[in-house]
């Protein structure tokens, strides 16, 4: 028994050090925004943002992109029936910038989720040989889609995806929302992911998301994805399906991002994508969940076993203490390239905790078919056993 508890702890420790190693080859393939050269030519962009009950945040959010320092443009903004002052604001901002569209979202059709349908409509209206997909919640410097058109053309992208730079405030999204950057880039080798074209090795941020006209008509675009919560997650794995090309950037430097402001937000926002980023498969979600607890919380227990004086041997001690620093050195190669708070690494083990919790309580939400989201429930999704 305690031969297979000591290669267990060493399994764990290889599991972690392969996180880091991971890590630390993203730091040098990850490129940002504002580090490719000018194209040859700047084609036409669309960007387009779909707004439900967004009324503190589309203002901001529209300014930003009319101040874009790029030649040929147009902002679409479609309003999903929206029962604030999304529309009165969305109606002066067009009033002052023909650049501006706006549009009144259709009836949702069965068999189609509400964002997912109102990206649909703002593609089929747009006029761009380019389409941005960004978010009411985002910010954009300046000079942020000129530097993307570089990035995709330069590294000769079909959909180029950027991670913007997360504002947390409060302390539930201090804990949680780095989550989704720790993920990304922890646990998906670029290298690797550039290369080979099998879709599961790939993550595409819907905060923003720059397509090809053509490579987003091929893949059959929102209609290909009406029904998946994690839209953006399915959308670039059908661009990697259909032999085309996907790239990720950091979009720090330009795009700043505040998706919840409180620690209820971040559950709710959280608990509606994390079961369908596994396609409902229910084992494979435990088991993935149970072993990340495993890993990066047993080398804590272990430790905090042997302080209060329990016999353990020596050699799961030394394990259990390797495990926690290369834990902490994975988190702090995170905290580095995006610049999060220092005292977040420290309190790592919170976040597991809690992404554990919303984890199984995203499965157990959905299960019930008590997910909703802007008002709307989702509908039950077929669920895999395996």
């Amino acid at each position: 028994m305690t031969n297979l508890w000591i290669l267990h702890q060493v399994g764990a420790l290889v599991f972690l050090c392969s996180l880091l190693l991971i890590a630390l080859s993203n730091v040098h393939i990850l490129r940002s925004l504002g580090q490719h050269p000018a194209p040859a030519r700047w084609p036409r962009v669309s960007m387009v943002v779909p707004a439900r009950n967004e009324e503190d945040n589309i203002g901001p959010c529209v300014r930003s992109l009319l101040a874009q320092r790029y030649p040929d443009f147009e902002v679409l903004v479609l309003d999903d029936h929206s029962s604030d002052r999304t529309g009165e604001i969305l109606a002066g901002a067009m009033a002052q910038d023909r650049r501006l569209r706006v549009l009144a979202g259709e009836p949702l059709p069965e068999g189609w989720l509400g964002k997912n349908w109102a990206c649909h409509q703002l593609a089929e209206a747009a006029r761009g040989e380019l389409l941005l997909f960004t978010d009411a919640d985002t910010c954009h410097d300046p000079r942020t889609l000129a530097d993307a058109v570089a990035a995709l053309e330069e590294e000769k992208a079909d959909l180029l995806s950027a991670l913007p730079r997360q504002e947390i405030v409060s302390w539930g999204e201090k804990l949680v929302v780095p989550m989704l950057l720790w993920s990304s880039f922890a646990f998906l080798p670029l290298g690797l992911a550039y290369r080979v074209r099998a879709p599961a090795l790939s993550v595409t941020i819907g905060q923003y998301m720059l397509f090809r006209r053509g490579a987003y008509d091929r893949i059959g675009g929102y209609a290909a994805a009406k029904q998946e919560v994690v839209d953006d997650m399915v959308l670039g794995r059908l661009i990697k399906s259909h032999g085309l090309s996907w790239r990720l950037i950091d979009g720090g430097a330009r795009i700043s991002c505040r998706m919840y402001h409180n620690l209820r937000e971040v559950f709710q926002g959280f608990a509606k994508n994390l079961f369908p980023m596994f396609r409902y498969n229910v084992a494979g979600f435990i088991a993935t969940w149970l072993w990340i607890a495993v890993v990066f919380l047993e080398p804590l227990a272990v430790l905090a076993l042997r302080l209060s004086g329990a016999p353990i041997a020596g050699p799961a001690v030394r394990l259990a203490g390797a495990s926690v620093v290369c834990a902490l050195a994975v988190c702090s190669v995170l905290r580095w390239r995006f610049r999060l708070p220092p005292y977040l690494v420290l309190l790592y083990p919170l976040t597991i905790v809690m992404a554990i919790a919303i984890a199984f309580a995203s499965m157990a939400q959905t299960l019930a078919g008590r997910v909703s989201w802007k008002g709307r429930r989702l509908s039950r999704p077929k669920i895999r056993l395996w």
